[in-house]
């Protein structure tokens, strides 16, 4: 097997990085939240064991991640669906923007059957 590519071996650190850090501040604020609260959806009232905790996630509710107060007022614990849920509410409210970088434009541009009368009309 050939040798990387510096930059893909820089790129590999950076995001074995930002994941391991990720993992670290949700464990955190994670191991507080279940201790805080009971291990039920804030929506769907679903209930939750040892089990099938994995599937119960801290959701912030300003959205910011880095906003863990210690009294636990910017989560709520919910399931995986409608934490997915919550999150899709929230793009849609902003009209599909709000998570794209500076001056990107978060509606797609590729229009795949622009020339399908073209290429229907091919013998």
């Amino acid at each position: 097997m050939p040798p990387k590519h510096p930059t893909e071996n820089r790129l590999d650190r950076v995001v074995a990085d930002a994941i391991r850090a990720r993992d670290t501040r949700e464990k955190g604020y994670r191991e507080q939240a279940l201790k805080m609260y009971p291990w039920i959806c804030g929506r769907c009232q679903r209930e939750f064991t040892h089990k099938n905790l994995h599937e119960l996630t801290v959701h912030h509710r300003d959205h910011n991640h880095d906003h863990n107060p210690a009294d636990g007022s910017n989560w709520e614990l919910l399931c995986l669906y409608c934490h997915d849920n919550e999150h899709q509410r929230q793009l849609e409210a902003a009209g599909g923007k709000g998570l794209v970088a500076d001056g990107a434009t978060s509606a797609a541009t590729h229009q795949p059957f622009a020339n399908l009368k073209d290429l229907l009309k091919r013998p």
